[in-house]
């Protein structure tokens, strides 16, 4: 066996379509609910995203660590324009959602995603090499949203793109997310990694309101004052570029307790009630599909000479 065939083995995810060499089913008019058929977009997009290269995973996630700074600028930006009223903090939040809408439609790696995304094919066929997979994700994809992530920071920090009262004001909205606890990461990243998990199981159905879907769920996620482990990241690195906190805060009290939670939401609450909702769906109907095979295979018998 060649090497190009080995990797391209070894990087296959488990699943019955692979085995007996057919695509997934997607559907509506073939599958027994619209949820089955949503579940099924999402498990092939899940399927590729954990058979692609490593080196092209960690490229696309640093794109998307870069682009997403873009919420913590145009918040920024919005934040040190507008007057300081009441308002100004629903406004200035439409500016979070910005980041959100560049790395989604450019198809660009981001963690939050891939909780649910890539979780959905190891929920199909739960298997040793299936949750290697998965990690392999995880982890470089993780890796690069917080390189990208950092070297924004450290860009904001060190060259002078914005005025001072704009820097004063990613100072302002950063420093806001470290007066949370350990408990409170968690709680919010939790919540957050479920709204997440909410917009990419809406996104296959939404069609031309597809922007309005990611700038919903991302807006809740901000006013809501969630946590969220990207972009957080950005927000965080700007306080340790800039000298505001030490490196361990970076590490304790946000990125673990927020990963936990992001994870948590993303994918043992959404995606394994999801994964539940069209199990017997899908048991019921491979049922039914082997009962009509065993019909046409005993009428074909019968109708023999």
């Amino acid at each position: 066996m060649s090497d190009d065939k080995k990797h391209e083995s070894s990087t296959n995810v488990d699943s019955e379509e692979h085995s007996q060499g057919k695509e997934i089913e997607t559907g509506e008019e073939n599958l027994p609910s619209k949820a089955a058929a949503v579940h099924e977009v999402i498990r092939m997009e899940g399927e590729k995203e954990l058979e692609r290269d490593g080196q092209a995973l960690l490229w696309s996630a640093i794109a998307a660590g870069l682009s997403i700074s873009a919420s913590l600028m145009a918040k920024g930006i919005l934040h040190a324009r507008l007057p300081d009223s009441p308002e100004r903090f629903f406004i200035e939040n439409i500016g979070y959602t910005v980041g959100f809408i560049i790395v989604i439609m450019a198809r660009q790696q981001l963690f939050t995603e891939n909780t649910v995304t890539a979780v959905l094919p190891v929920m199909q066929k739960l298997t040793g090499k299936n949750v290697a997979l998965l990690l392999r994700l995880w982890g470089l994809v993780l890796i690069g949203n917080i390189i990208g992530g950092g070297f924004a920071a450290l860009a904001f920090h060190l060259v002078p793109f914005f005025d001072p009262e704009t820097d004063k004001a990613f100072h302002e909205i950063s420093m806001e997310i470290m007066e949370k606890g350990p408990g409170a990461m968690f709680v919010g990243g939790m919540v957050s990694g479920w709204l997440i998990a909410t917009m990419v199981w809406m996104i296959p159905s939404a069609g031309a309101a597809k922007l309005w879907v990611i700038m919903l769920m991302t807006y809740m996620v901000a006013i809501g004052d969630l946590t969220h482990i990207v972009v957080g990241s950005v927000e965080v690195l700007y306080l340790v570029f800039s000298g505001a906190i030490p490196w361990t805060d970076f590490i304790w009290p946000f990125a673990l307790p927020t990963l936990a939670g992001n994870i948590a939401g993303g994918t043992f609450i959404f995606a394994l009630i999801s994964h539940a909702q069209i199990r017997n769906d899908m048991s019921n109907q491979k049922k039914a599909n082997v009962k009509k095979a065993e019909q046409e295979a005993a009428k074909k018998e019968a109708a023999k000479p």
